[in-house]
């Protein structure tokens, strides 16, 4: 019989890569996710699967899942800042009650439960690059602490579950990923440098670009996540792709890449932008023999040629989402 695994945030970029590769794997995946941020988009084609099943519904409301669960990954959570500053209140809920909730239930089926963690708990790091014991440098009341604060707390509530009820917990701390089913104009910088060049538009740089990421491509991240699932570690593990660079280079690779000829453009850095990121992986590569595989140049030819098949309705689209269904108090 096929052991069964629950994923959170199943319509979002990352967790329907999850599904993906979990259906690939011979799971029973029971998608859920409410659509405040997801899209069914990026689901429609595992509806045909008999190993998988979808369940609309919101996990800041008690989940309930009949029958036996070996596994729960928790991935509902907005994760870009053009989502997470418009529906704070809602982001912190699923840090915090929907990640209750979700412990709850993997207390009561006694299934393994892994919760995605970010890269922006260390904040605006004093330390470089970061190490998963960095404790980071977070403002809890600024305009970016909701996302921060929700992630901080969950790995929190994750420990004490651990160590009070002794739980199986994994806890992912993920660097900034990209890939095919981003949306489009979701406000991080890879959609937005892509979206801006393929409509002609001059590329937006924050600051003077100095600033710095580390990409690391949707597959290399989903292929860190199961080993780490499967691992004996309790502890947070970064995942990431330590290959840094500036935005201002990046902006420069993405007009090289597009083939056009924008120009740079420069406004105020948003309050609160971390200056540096960039993952320390050599626990990852000592506990779960991972590192990133694919290039910057190739992941990003792959993602661009997404992008460009999009229908040309959905590149001058601007995708901000009405989040009026979705918040109730």
């Amino acid at each position: 019989m096929s052991k069964r695994i629950l994923i959170t945030g199943a319509a979002g970029f990352l967790g329907s890569h999850l599904c993906d590769r979990f259906v690939s794997e011979g799971f029973h995946v029971i998608g859920m996710d409410n659509f405040i941020t997801g899209v069914e988009d990026n689901i429609n084609h595992l509806y045909k699967h008999s190993n998988f099943e979808f369940i609309e519904h919101d996990v800041t409301e008690f989940v309930k899942i009949e029958g036996k669960l070996d596994y729960i990954l928790h991935f509902a959570s907005p994760a870009s800042p053009i989502d997470y500053l418009k529906i704070p209140i809602q982001t912190l809920k699923v840090g915090s009650l929907g990640t209750h909730n979700l412990l709850g239930l993997a207390k009561a089926k006694q299934a393994r439960i892994l919760i995605a963690s970010t890269s922006e708990v260390y904040g605006d790091p004093l330390v470089h690059p970061q190490t998963e014991d960095y404790y980071g440098n977070v403002n809890a009341i600024g305009p970016r602490g909701v996302y921060d604060e929700a992630k901080r707390f969950q790995e929190s509530l994750t420990m004490a579950y651990h160590r009070f009820h002794k739980l199986e917990t994994r806890i992912v701390r993920i660097f900034n990923t990209y890939g095919p089913r981003m949306r489009l104009n979701d406000g991080r910088v890879i959609p937005a440098f892509m979206g801006q060049a393929l409509r002609g538009e001059d590329l937006t740089v924050f600051g003077d670009g100095m600033q710095t990421r580390s990409f690391c491509y949707v597959d290399d991240q989903v292929e860190g996540i199961y080993r780490l699932l499967f691992s004996d570690y309790v502890y947070p593990v970064n995942i990431g792709n330590p290959d840094e660079i500036t935005i201002l280079d990046f902006a420069k690779e993405i007009i090289n890449l597009t083939h056009t000829d924008q120009k740079i453009v420069f406004e105020e850095l948003p309050k609160n932008d971390p200056l540096q990121r960039q993952p320390d992986i050599s626990l990852a590569k000592k506990l779960l023999d991972w590192e990133p595989k694919t290039t910057r140049s190739e992941g990003m030819r792959i993602t661009f040629n997404y992008f460009k098949s999009l229908p040309e309705e959905r590149l001058y689209k601007r995708e901000h989402k009405d989040f009026s269904n979705h918040i109730k108090r």
